[in-house]
């Protein structure tokens, strides 16, 4: 029995040191905790959470980022504990021994404890109790070592992960568009101005004409859709709304994918659909520990969760449809802006067709075209638009997309109507004159799709260091 036991542990050393992959990079919790073998040693680095000390014993909860929660480490000499204090970084050699906890099924039993940075306890922020979100937007540079943010950023890289897995298994290719660009895309003029410094034409002297930090990658993304049948970006997009809502940023994150060859909008909604569901069942499977942290105690965010992830499609209405039922529902609801058709869907609008009547995911497409970007397909019908938002609870609007405008000529007098800077968008209208094809894209607010996974009221809380009107620190 004994020999089987060394085995294990032997067995266990080894697994350390090949997990750890780079010679030299001490091993994380994670792989200590899933591969630990109870009695085998074991050498811990990271942060103190927290320190007790007894009169006979003495107790650290140690973190590196790798999990949850942190791994406690019991020390039987007290004096073990006198250097330790909260956020100070530690290297603890020990045993890894099974836990007679219900938090956690393995703990360490500490036979040498050193300190590598230490933290003065008293002017450090964090400690054992529980933060507002606001309080720790306040000390960005340190709420990383929230349980909070920690869960968030693991969510943030896994959901990533499965946006790129879903992409690649489906054969999209990923372009890297532009953060410089001398359009905005939607014509919205909501841009942030690149300025050069030291010249007497700041704005246009370097490239010769106006750059702005982009708002999307869209225009360049349909560039490659006419080589590419199936292409998507990854990439941060800006954008000077000087809004102060808990679903805006200055800057922020997009999932943006087109398609040639498709010319039926339900063959997008599709795709889009099938990203979403694809992405949080590889988060509830791969991330399981950090998700329930925030669906614990929330069966309405569970639901939500479980719903987008079964198999079941999405409602799909037109927003003729939207306008009648949220002017039925008006008299209970009492809606500050009263829906009406040719106006955009108010937030309290979208807010009510997701959380009150549909309680869970619902497209709306087929928005009047007079409200809608230039570069979308008008119907038949001459009145609406051949496009889409997914309203979803919390965030609201989670994705927006249409079939784009593949005609030239039509294409062409749309630009000059909206009195675009004159050839600004010629090589885009002139993709229609080259081996055009029926195609459509769609884009997606990262920081939203988590906000809406997590149940957070901010997508700044969602954002490492998030960019707003009146904010960009550090």
């Amino acid at each position: 029995m004994f020999g089987k036991h060394r085995l294990r542990v032997a067995q266990f050393a080894r697994y350390l040191s090949s997990s750890a992959g780079l010679a030299g990079l001490p091993p994380t919790l994670k792989t200590v905790i899933k591969a630990g073998v109870d009695g085998s040693d074991v050498n811990i680095t990271g942060w103190v959470r927290s320190v007790r000390v007894q009169k006979r014993i003495a107790f650290a909860e140690v973190a590196d980022g790798s999990t949850l929660r942190g791994i406690q480490i019991i020390m039987d000499d007290p004096q073990m504990a006198s250097k330790l204090t909260t956020g100070c970084a530690v290297q603890i050699t020990g045993r890894l021994v099974n836990s007679p906890g219900r938090e956690q099924n393995k703990e360490v039993q500490a036979e040498r404890v050193e300190v590598i940075g230490p933290s003065d306890s008293e002017s450090y922020p964090l400690q054992k109790k529980r933060h507002t979100l606001e309080f720790l937007r306040e000390i960005g540079h340190l709420r990383p070592r929230s349980q909070t943010i920690g869960a968030v950023t693991r969510l943030r890289d896994c959901a990533e992960m499965g946006i790129h897995k879903f992409f690649h298994e489906n054969d999209f290719v990923r372009i890297h568009t532009p953060t410089l660009t001398s359009n905005d895309c939607e014509g919205g003029g909501e841009t942030f101005n690149l300025i050069t410094s030291g010249t007497k034409r700041p704005e246009t002297d370097f490239f010769g004409r106006k750059v702005n930090l982009t708002v999307s990658g869209q225009l360049h993304l349909e560039v490659f859709t006419g080589a590419f049948k199936r292409a998507y970006t990854f990439n941060q997009a800006f954008r000077a709304e000087p809004s102060q809502t808990g679903r805006h940023l200055s800057e922020f994150w997009m999932v943006e994918a087109e398609c040639a060859f498709v010319d039926r909008l339900s063959t997008l909604l599709d795709v889009e659909e099938e990203m979403i569901r694809s992405t949080t069942q590889h988060m509830a499977n791969a991330a399981e520990n950090d998700l329930g942290f925030f669906l614990k105690d929330n069966e309405p965010l569970a639901k939500l969760v479980r719903r987008l992830s079964d198999n079941q499609q999405y409602p799909r209405i037109t927003y003729t449809e939207a306008i009648d039922i949220l002017q039925q529902a008006d008299a209970k609801a009492k809606f500050v802006y009263k829906p009406k058709w040719g106006h955009g869907l108010q937030s309290e609008h979208e807010r009510y067709l997701a959380t009150v009547h549909f309680e869970g995911p619902v497209f709306v497409t087929d928005y009047p075209v007079d409200i809608k970007p230039f570069y979308m397909l008008p119907n038949a019908d001459g009145r609406t638009a051949a496009c889409m938002d997914l309203l979803v609870p919390g965030p609201c609007e989670l994705l927006g997309g249409s079939l784009r405008d593949h005609n030239y000529e039509r294409l062409q007098n749309k630009v000059e109507q909206l009195g675009f800077e004159e050839g600004s968008l010629d090589w885009y209208v002139q993709l229609r004159k080259f081996g055009t094809t029926p195609h459509g894209g769609y884009g997606m607010g990262f920081e939203r799709y988590l906000q809406m996974l997590t149940g957070l009221d901010s997508v700044r809380d969602i954002i490492s260091f998030p960019r707003h009107a009146g904010r960009c620190q550090y």
